[in-house]
């Protein structure tokens, strides 16, 4: 009995310990992300480059292709 009494605080202390540190963990992110936002002004993030579409690219949705199978269908079956 006393073997699993020392297994049940082993237990405890082990969570207990691995709580705290994931408890620090989260603290010491959200004061990393403060610190960081306060000086970000130094090296900002460069805003992502876009392609330019050109005049003979054609985006097609898919709603477009699904509409036109949908019409090609009744087409075919009322000819």
């Amino acid at each position: 009995m006393a073997i699993l009494m020392q297994g049940l605080v082993l237990l405890m202390a082990g969570m207990g310990i691995v709580n705290l540190f994931l408890m620090l963990l989260v603290w010491v992110m959200n004061r990393a992300t403060l610190v960081v936002a306060h000086f970000n002004y130094i090296l900002p993030d460069e805003a992502p480059k876009k392609k330019p579409l050109l005049a003979t690219q054609h985006v097609i949705h898919s709603d477009d292709v699904l509409i036109a199978i949908a019409v090609a269908t009744a087409e075919a079956r009322t000819a």
